[in-house]
C-alpha cells in the first residue's frame, strides 16, 4: 500500500489479493466528506465516486459521523486488514461491488460500494501505474535517505564507541596509576608509622631500664649506707672489748709488782 497526502486530500493505492481471483489495485483519494475509488486489475477498470450526500446516508445507516465513517473506510480500504473479509464481484451490467466485512465492538459489519465501468480504462490503468510509480520512486529516495542516515550514524556510532573504549582505557590507566601512586604513600606512611612505633617502643625499652637501673641503684646505695652505720655502731663495742681486755692485764701486771716488792 502506498499512500500521500497533503492537509485536506489524501491518496492511498491497495494491492489487494482476494481468494479465487486475480489481485487488483483499490487507488483512493480521500476527502473531508467525500471520496473517490478507482479499481484496475491491469485490463480493465471501475470507478466509484461517492458524494458527501452518498456517504452522509451510509454513515447515518450506521449511526456514525462523516468523518468517522471516511476514516474507517480509508482504514480498510488503505491496507489490507487481516482478519476481515473482502470480495469483489460481478453486480450486473458489467458493474462490480466491492465489499469488506470487519467486527466493530463485537458487531460483525459488512460495507458495499458499487463500481460502474470506466469510460477510459487505459487512462485509469495508466494513472494508477503513475502513482505506483510515483510512490516507488518516493519510496526509493526515502530509503536511500535513511540509508546515508543509518550509514552516518553507524559511523557515529562507531566513533562514540570507539570514544568510549579509549575513554574507558584512559579512566582504567589513569586508576591504576593513581591506585599505584596512593599504594606507595600508603606503604611509606605505613612504613613511617612502624618506625615511629619501633622508636617508640625503644624509648620505652630504654627508660624501663634507666627506671629499673635508678631503683636498683638507689637499693645499693640505701644497702651500703646500712652497713657502714652498722659498722660505726660496732667499733665502739670492740673498742669496749679491747679495753676491758686490758684492764685484767693492767691488773695483773700490777699485782705482780706488789708480790715482788713484799720479798
Amino acid at each position: 500500500m502506498e499512500t500521500s497526502s497533503s492537509s485536506t486530500t489524501r491518496h492511498t493505492c491497495l494491492k489487494l489479493e482476494i481468494p479465487s481471483t486475480e489481485p487488483i489495485f483499490v487507488k483512493g483519494t480521500w476527502f473531508d466528506a467525500h471520496f473517490d475509488i478507482s479499481i484496475t486489475d491491469g485490463l480493465h477498470a471501475w470507478v466509484c465516486n461517492a458524494t458527501e450526500e452518498e456517504v452522509k446516508e451510509r454513515a447515518a445507516q450506521w449511526d456514525q459521523p462523516v468523518t468517522e465513517y471516511i476514516e474507517l473506510a480509508e482504514r480498510y480500504l488503505g491496507f489490507q486488514q487481516p482478519g476481515s473479509v473482502y470480495r469483489f464481484a460481478d453486480a450486473g451490467d458489467d458493474h462490480k461491488r466491492l465489499s469488506w466485512a470487519f467486527e466493530k465492538e463485537g458487531t460483525k459489519l459488512e460495507w458495499r460500494w458499487k463500481f460502474r465501468p470506466s469510460p477510459d480504462s487505459q487512462k485509469i490503468t495508466g494513472g494508477i501505474l503513475d502513482f505506483l510509480m510515483d510512490a516507488n520512486i518516493r519510496l526509493s529516495e526515502e530509503v536511500f535517505r535513511k540509508t546515508q542516515s543509518f550509514e552516518k550514524l553507524k559511523v557515529e556510532a562507531e566513533k562514540c564507541l570507539e570514544q568510549s573504549e579509549r575513554s574507558t582505557n584512559e579512566k582504567m590507566e589513569f586508576e591504576s596509576e593513581i591506585y599505584a601512586k596512593f599504594l606507595g604513600v600508603l606503604n611509606s606512611k605505613k612504613a613511617k608509622l612502624r618506625e615511629l612505633r619501633d622508636q617508640l617502643s625503644k624509648q620505652e625499652t630504654t627508660g624501663k631500664a634507666l627506671m629499673e637501673e635508678e631503683d636498683s641503684t638507689d637499693k645499693t646505695e640505701s644497702y651500703h649506707t646500712g652497713s657502714d652505720a652498722e659498722g660505726g655502731e660496732e667499733e665502739p663495742e670492740k673498742n669496749l672489748t679491747s679495753t676491758c681486755k686490758d684492764v685484767p692485764a693492767a691488773a695483773g701486771r700490777g699485782r705482780g709488782r706488789k708480790r715482788a716488792t713484799r720479798k
